[in-house]
């Protein structure tokens, strides 16, 4: 029987969400701004979000933006968001730490799994920023990590592919092999035949432009080069795109 192809969204609005459901996604990887990279969702985003979709929602668990070494307090943190979720209905989560040497955090990872037992688990790019990705790999696969997301340690999934697709032959079935970063309907087809991948995430997003008629264009709240006046939303002709041709290789 021929595996099961399977889209996953990455979003971080309500409006998102309708609009990759609409699309054709199977589930949603629900965060929190998504233009740096994403952090944990808040439970209300997440309640709203269940409230107006069917499918399943696994929630990022990243309390900050940038690297994947975490102090105790922020460990403490991960720790709640997941007990948290857990408790609102979320039905996977998505993790990842590090080492100073580059190497995944077992123990720490190891409580996190216990915090989310039941709970479908997903390690995300931590994985692709990790020293040795076919070893980290193996370690993900002993704890009982359901999917590894991952671009093949590279800027993007295409560029990755000759890793990925020695990471879905060292997988052998144990684990899930996703790809992720700049997938789309396009380079699906080439993710799945010259790699042998059958899971996908994308956020199949466009910018907006804010409703605001004034402006102040003098301050700028937040990143550098980062506008206050765009929007990046989920479009469901992107989604829904990549969900033809799924269903065709299928």
């Amino acid at each position: 029987m021929d595996q099961k192809m399977l889209l996953e969204a990455c979003v971080d609005s309500v409006e998102s969400a309708i609009a990759a459901q609409r699309g054709g996604a199977d589930r949603l990887e629900l965060c929190s701004n998504l233009i740096i990279g994403g952090t944990t969702p808040g439970i209300a985003l997440y309640q709203e979000v269940k409230k107006n979709v069917s499918i399943p929602i696994h929630a990022l668990i990243r309390p900050r933006f940038g690297d994947f070494l975490y102090s105790d307090y922020e460990f403490s943190i991960m720790c709640h968001d997941i007990e948290a979720l857990k408790h609102s209905g979320a039905q996977g989560i998505v993790i990842g730490m590090l080492k100073q040497d580059g190497t995944l955090d077992l123990p720490r990872m190891k409580e996190l799994m216990h915090y989310a037992d039941g709970m479908s688990v997903t390690l995300h790019r931590a994985f692709d920023m990790s020293v040795n990705l076919r070893e980290s790999l193996y370690e993900a696969i002993e704890l009982g990590i359901s999917t590894i997301l991952t671009s093949g340690g590279e800027e993007s999934a295409t560029h990755g592919l000759e890793i990925l697709r020695e990471l879905q032959g060292e997988a052998a079935g144990r684990i899930q092999i996703m790809a992720g970063a700049g997938v789309n309907a396009e380079s699906i087809v080439k993710l799945h035949k010259l790699a042998g991948i059958h899971t996908f995430h994308m956020s199949g997003k466009t910018v907006l432009e804010s409703g605001m008629v004034y402006r102040n264009d003098r301050i700028n709240m937040g990143l550098p080069g980062i506008s206050e006046y765009e929007i990046w939303q989920t479009l469901e002709i992107q989604i829904r795109s990549a969900r033809n041709v799924l269903d065709q290789l299928q």
